[in-house]
């Protein structure tokens, strides 16, 4: 039976919850972050996801799960995706696997971004209003592990890399917070990332170029992990990237964490010593995993980042407010 088009909904639709690094232009919702998430309720049997994808030259990977099913993987090459289940009331999630670190996806146009254009339901189909998102707000800074590269496999393209799979994704759903990862491989606090991304100091802040990252409220605690791929750095550099943090949320707490393979981890702790700030926490990573709980050496496997994931909630229960969710 043909698709038969009913509503068509825009992206910024209140009844569209987007969590994670979103930018907004008209009709669009544009992420260039993987773990950044789409959700959404409907009733019927089926309805279509829109994307843009004029102008770009490697597709970006999606997890798609609805109900309580399996995530079935989804390569976004191409405008259209139509989704379908048996007539009833249904919820469906969509998480961002991964956007490809190798190619442009700072300066528009982008050759790899996830540009969502909205739905449009069957002409049986209702989409219904989801409830906001409840508990804590989390924000995570880092480079690729924090992206989750390499987290699957050797694979050095998007098939080896699944931002579901980052630590960071997977602190926030203990705590049931809503999350922004922002995760750029090769970045450093002074070292651009892969794709023309600048470097921590200039991307803070930022969705992408020209889009500021404007938040609703502020979070509650910021995690930085950044300053493995900086060959050199110096205690005051990483002093005024968290200053940068500390300037945009004046009440936030911020927890610096070190490398998790101990590179500048002296310098970090010095840095966050010269700021005398009682809401800046540092951790030491140090130990949390092994070569073993790598894919080569240096990116976490996905039991790798599981064992980050459980340290690291650990540490911010001792550290902050949070709790994880029961």
């Amino acid at each position: 039976m043909p698709f038969e088009h009913g509503e068509v909904v825009a992206p910024g639709d209140p009844r569209i919850v987007l969590e994670g690094q979103w930018g907004h232009q008209p009709g669009l919702a544009i992420t260039v972050n993987s773990g950044s998430r789409i959700s959404f309720s409907f009733a019927g049997e089926r309805l279509q996801l829109l994307f843009d994808t004029a102008g770009l030259t490697v597709a970006p990977h999606l997890w798609i799960t609805v109900d309580d099913g399996e995530p079935e993987l989804h390569v976004v090459d191409g405008p259209v995706i139509e989704l379908s289940a048996p007539d009833g009331r249904h919820q469906v999630e969509i998480v961002v696997k991964d956007v490809n670190e190798h190619v442009n996806r700072w300066n528009p146009p982008f050759e790899c971004a996830v540009v969502f254009a909205g739905l449009v339901l069957d002409v049986n189909a209702r989409l219904r209003l989801s409830g906001r998102p409840g508990g804590p707000r989390l924000e995570f800074y880092g480079d690729s592990i924090t992206q989750g590269v390499l987290a699957l496999s050797t694979h050095p393209e998007s098939e080896g890399a699944d931002g579901t799979a980052s630590y960071a994704y997977l602190t926030a759903r203990a705590f049931g917070a809503t999350s922004y990862q922002v995760g750029f491989g090769r970045q450093g606090i002074l070292r651009p990332g892969n794709g023309d991304v600048p470097p921590g100091v200039e991307s803070f802040g930022w969705n992408f170029a020209g889009s500021p990252a404007e938040r609703v409220e502020p979070s509650d605690v910021v995690v930085v992990n950044l300053g493995v791929n900086d060959e050199t750095l110096e205690a005051d550099e990483y002093a005024g990237f968290v200053r940068r943090v500390r300037t945009a949320y004046p009440e936030t707490t911020i927890v610096s964490v070190t490398p998790f393979n101990g590179k500048h981890a002296d310098l970090i702790q010095a840095a966050v010593k010269s700021l005398d700030d009682a809401n800046v926490v540092l951790v030491d990573s140090t130990g949390w995993i092994t070569d073993a709980d790598t894919t080569d050496g240096v990116h976490p496997s996905v039991a790798g980042h599981a064992k980050i994931a459980e340290h690291l909630v650990a540490a911010l229960e001792t550290h902050t407010s949070l709790r994880r969710r029961s």
